[in-house]
């Protein structure tokens, strides 16, 4: 039905041309790094390319198909892996082919600029004095968390699922202050520390450096292996977290 849709609706697109498209999957592999799984919209992706991706670039290094065998190059509607990005790109984002390093860092330097200043605006709201302020005033009360996850498609699907856990108040809101791929760093322990954060762990371990920091700095780390346990304990948490019934 997909092939006869695309003939009688005539869908095409240009191989001849620098490719460009979208990000499936990405993680990060032992030994080989950034692996960033796309597909492949419109141009022809080859091995050698200088790819963008967010705020991240590399050159392509090796592609490989849906059957990790290794491919020279990927026209549109192709999935493939790659190996060379500097790091982990988000899930959803999309990549482009560039001519150069140069004109590749520079657009990542403008993306990181607005990231670290989004950064800034969004962590200045997330203070210990703001929540504090909040609970006495009676104001909504928040449940601050920091999702890890072993790849961005996992991240992402706990975060949703998170975000929708039902309360039987409306006081209470759940609110990821940071999202991330690999196991749990001494970052994220100190960012839990400082925002009163839960760090939710999905299929990762804690790193050395992060035990260390956990020692100095006591957070509470969840792990998890089933993004159903992970509700199931934040939906425990949220009710008890709620005011009580005052019944006269």
């Amino acid at each position: 039905m997909v092939l006869l849709e695309a003939e009688m609706l005539q869908l095409k697109a240009n191989p001849n041309k620098k490719a460009a498209g979208i990000v499936v999957e990405a993680h990060l592999s032992t030994g080989k790094g950034a692996l960033a799984t796309l597909i492949v919209q419109s141009g022809t992706l080859k091995e050698g390319d200088i790819v963008v991706s967010g705020p991240y670039y590399g050159k392509v290094k090796a592609l490989f198909d849906d059957h990790d065998r290794h491919v020279k190059q990927a026209g549109p509607s192709t999935p493939v892996e790659i190996l060379g990005l500097s790091a982990v790109p988000e899930a959803g984002e999309k990549f482009f082919v560039v001519d150069s390093d140069k004109v590749a860092r520079e657009i990542t330097i403008i993306r990181e600029e607005k990231m670290k200043a989004d950064r800034l605006r969004a962590n200045s709201k997330i203070t210990l004095e703001d929540l504090f302020a909040k609970k006495e005033a009676g104001e909504v009360r928040e449940l601050n968390l920091v999702g890890k996850g072993d790849v961005q498609g996992s991240v992402g699907a706990l975060r949703t699922a998170l975000e929708k856990v039902p309360s039987e108040s409306k006081e209470v809101d759940v609110r990821f202050i940071h999202c991330g791929v690999g196991e749990v760093n001494p970052s994220d322990v100190i960012l839990a520390h400082a925002s009163k954060a839960i760090i939710i762990a999905f299929n990762i371990g804690i790193s050395s450096n992060a035990n260390d920091e956990l020692e100095k700095t006591p957070v509470d780390v969840r792990r998890y292996n089933v993004i159903y346990d992970a509700v199931k304990e934040v939906k425990a948490a949220l009710e008890g977290m709620l005011k009580p019934d005052t019944k006269r």
